[in-house]
């Protein structure tokens, strides 16, 4: 038989997390983006959390969600200015087992909430599909120099409000 998996909880960052947050951050990126980014890309981009002060520091500084599985972290994501997801990262073990999609909820439940009409993001190549069934539209393509490497992502916007719920 079947055994079911532990269901995902949220709760907001602690320090305590960052440490293990740039750990999920890295194996995401090392794991989950090779289809669509070269190995210097993948690498230049894994290294904005080689400064764990720095990388903590930006979380602090935004609405960061965590995902714990069992109270271990699993994946994370986080809010600038009540109107961006900056950061959604799942580790490899959870992807696809609907952890982004519980932590995107939860911002744009946030968001909604604040009266923010619109959330947008910077979606990596790989994450675009996910964003895209989520009813996010592409807005523009961008490129992004990382640790001297260029990396493309494209902006995509979704309205909240009525045309958001129901869809939980």
């Amino acid at each position: 038989m079947a055994q079911a998996l532990p269901k995902p909880a949220l709760r907001p960052l602690l320090p305590a997390d960052v440490p293990m947050l740039a750990a999920i951050f890295v194996a995401a990126i090392q794991e989950l983006t090779g289809d669509d980014y070269s190995e210097p890309q993948q690498e230049a981009w894994a290294a904005v959390a080689d400064d764990e002060v720095a990388f903590g520091k930006k979380l602090a500084g935004e609405l960061t969600l965590i995902a714990t599985i069992q109270n271990s972290p699993v994946g994370f994501a986080s809010l600038r200015n009540n109107d961006h997801i900056d950061m959604l990262y799942v580790h490899p073990s959870v992807a696809g087992q609907g952890v982004g999609a519980m932590l995107c909820d939860a911002l744009e439940k946030l968001a909604g909430a604040r009266g923010t009409k619109s959330l947008s993001v910077d979606a990596s190549d790989n994450a675009l599909e996910f964003f895209r069934k989520r009813g996010y539209v592409a807005k523009q393509r961008n490129s992004v120099t990382v640790q001297g490497e260029w990396l493309a992502n494209t902006t995509m916007q979704k309205t909240l409000g009525a045309a958001a719920g129901g869809a939980s």
